[in-house]
């Protein structure tokens, strides 16, 4: 696969030490678009960092969340390298950041830190399929997904670009609507760790079924049969 200016082919293709980025419920995947405003000290040290050497960081949530924010809190198991493919400063202190998705990573072990932000031995290995573009995306039930995107659309007065949405391969339409589901540090962690693009899907889709059922609109399903 190609990120910017970069082309990652296999597991080993990935650093082994990268700079992580704790996030709670931002979810990147392989080949998404993520953007980033930077503008702590120590995460501004860590996008120096990278812009220094191969501009790889690796998003990863929390395990909890608490007033002391993140700095000490375990880390799940599995998160997201991405490569910094834009990047420009405001003038007022801050970094504009567009990290773009490369493959998974399990964590191995964290190191000390550097410069105040944490870093992790990883490996990609158990996620070859991830530097494949468009692995499994034929078995993905396109028009299951699309039916209750409209729903939820429909339940939350929201409006989409359906010429855009149609254009859209079964991977970045999956992969784009489970990046922007407004759902919480679980059900994120269930989307980034799922085997596979149809099994994202079907994860996305149950979740959706389940809040629009929970917001009072228990005929989704029955729509959706």
């Amino acid at each position: 696969m190609q990120a910017g200016n970069a082309i990652y082919e296999a597991p080993d293709d990935l650093p082994d030490l990268i700079p992580v980025f704790p996030l709670p419920e931002a979810l990147l995947l392989p080949r998404g678009q993520m953007p980033l405003n930077i503008f702590e000290p120590r995460y501004m040290a860590m996008v120096d960092h990278a812009m220094a050497g191969d501009r790889i960081i690796g998003m990863v949530q929390p395990m909890t969340v608490t007033e002391d924010g993140e700095d000490a809190a375990e880390l799940f198991a599995v998160g997201c390298a991405g490569r910094i493919t834009s990047y420009s400063e405001t003038g007022d202190g801050r970094y504009m950041i567009c990290l773009t998705g490369i493959s998974r990573f399990r964590i191995l072990e964290e190191v000390e830190p550097e410069s105040g932000f944490r870093r992790c031995r990883v490996t990609a290995i158990d996620f070859p399929s991830d530097f494949v573009e468009d692995a499994g995306a034929d078995t993905v039930d396109r028009s299951h997904l699309l039916d209750t995107f409209r729903l939820y659309l429909d339940a939350n007065q929201l409006e989409a670009d359906w010429d855009s949405i149609e254009k859209a391969s079964n991977e970045t339409l999956v992969n784009a609507l489970s990046m922007m589901s407004p759902y919480g540090m679980a059900e994120k962690q269930a989307l980034l760790e799922a085997p596979d693009l149809r099994t994202r899907a079907e994860t996305l889709i149950a979740l959706t079924e389940i809040s629009l059922a929970r917001r009072g609109d228990g005929n989704a399903s029955s729509q959706l049969q």
